[in-house]
């Protein structure tokens, strides 16, 4: 089977850079598929519009607008742009390629004018893996509105999501939240098309030894004898970086320490904090290389995960299964809506609060520091038996053979 993968992910191999993205098109490969992948690069790398060729994968690669870390209204004319130039690179180098499924995800509705495309030329089946609900994750941070220009770009984006919505075979969910969510607010949609296909990875054991755990704890300027909770990923609006800030203050004199770890449009207000509050039980560091930082996750306590409270809609972060490999018991501080809580709580690997009371989290981090329990370990048979890249690949041939 022809296999062809839309991802705004800018990578050179699926081999060599490790995502959940990539891994699920390494088990695709495993399984005896032929990949291909249309992975854009962003104006600013300088590129031009490539094609790179290994063994049973082909990665397009068109030279695209920019869309990360630019402003509003760049990534917005950047965005809209994205499926012209698809479909025109796709007709010169895919020509003569007939696909049978076309897979894509976040953020999905830059790709519609090249799925509608495939899918018409080639009669392909289209699976639809929902990372993001856009564009009214953007309005629940106040990065789109009902007025003004923000107000015509959310119009046209909603319009979007709802043609792809219609154009996708089958919808894979992250959680049984996102899929309640998504049938909720478009009821056009045959809810039968809509599941749950879970965040996954190959998993690998990410733990750390005793002699590692102080070795990187020495490298990178961490108390050995402190219990360390860690955040790593994206630092934009979506975390609510203003309430992270609030919870450091509050938890300035317990006796642990917060590293964070990453970067993003709001990194500057976690390091003006950090330059001027002098807390000495909290460090900031840039994003490291996904080696340098899996070890470094590996040797701390504890993995944090934060997200705005004013999300209507049921993020589940990524970053979560690495927190699980790592076997780290996982504090997820997030709005009500999302079910990631109710998984970490239920699934006995972590604590959930509302990410609203920095005085809450303080006092559930004091429970944490008195606790003796095994929710690493839980979380880590957590991960195998229900967010392997195995599981991913199964629900998805099991949702196109059924037709």
């Amino acid at each position: 089977m022809n296999v062809l993968f839309f991802s705004l992910d800018d990578f050179d191999s699926i081999e060599n850079y490790r995502s959940i993205n990539t891994d699920l098109l390494r088990e695709f490969k495993r399984n005896g598929h032929n990949v291909f992948v249309v992975s854009p690069s962003e104006r600013k790398m300088g590129l031009p519009t490539r094609m790179i060729q290994t063994d049973n994968v082909t990665i397009l690669k068109p030279k695209i607008g920019n869309i990360q870390k630019t402003n509003p209204i760049e990534k917005g004319i950047s965005t809209i742009s994205i499926g012209r130039i698809l479909v025109s690179a796709m007709k010169k180098y895919f020509s003569e390629i007939m696909f049978d499924l076309i897979l894509y995800c976040t953020p999905p509705i830059t790709f519609l004018k090249p799925i509608e495309y495939i899918k018409k030329r080639d009669n392909a089946r289209t699976y639809l893996l929902l990372k993001d609900i856009f564009p009214q994750n953007a309005v629940d941070i106040g990065m789109l509105g009902e007025t003004g220009i923000k107000g015509i770009l959310y119009r046209y984006f909603r319009k979007q999501e709802k043609r792809l919505y219609a154009v996708s075979d089958r919808i894979g969910c992250m959680s049984q939240a996102n899929v309640d969510y998504v049938v909720k607010h478009n009821p056009e949609i045959d809810a039968g098309k809509v599941e749950v296909c879970p965040n996954s990875i190959e998993v690998v054991d990410k733990s750390a030894d005793g002699q590692t755990r102080v070795a990187v704890r020495k490298q990178y300027g961490i108390p050995l004898d402190k219990t360390v909770f860690v955040y790593g990923g994206n630092l934009g609006k979506p975390q609510g970086i203003p309430f992270i800030i609030e919870c450091l203050k509050v938890c300035r004199d317990l006796d642990c320490f917060f590293l964070i770890i990453g970067d993003g449009t709001e990194y500057h207000v976690l390091e003006d904090y950090a330059k001027t509050s002098e807390q000495v039980n909290f460090k900031l560091m840039k994003r490291l290389p996904k080696e340098d930082y899996d070890n470094m996750v590996g040797a701390c306590d504890v993995g944090l995960i934060f997200l705005d409270h004013r999300f209507t809609i049921p993020n589940f972060p990524s970053r979560l299964l690495s927190y699980m490999q790592a076997k780290l018991p996982v504090l997820a501080c997030t709005d009500p809506n999302t079910d990631m809580g109710k998984v970490i709580t239920e699934g006995g690997f972590g604590w959930w609060c509302e990410s609203d009371d920095a005085t809450a989290l303080a006092k559930l981090i004091k429970k944490i520091l008195k606790s003796n329990n095994n929710f690493g370990f839980n979380g880590y048979d957590y991960l195998r038996r229900n967010y392997g890249v195995e599981k991913s690949y199964q629900i998805i041939q099991h949702s196109i053979n059924k037709g």
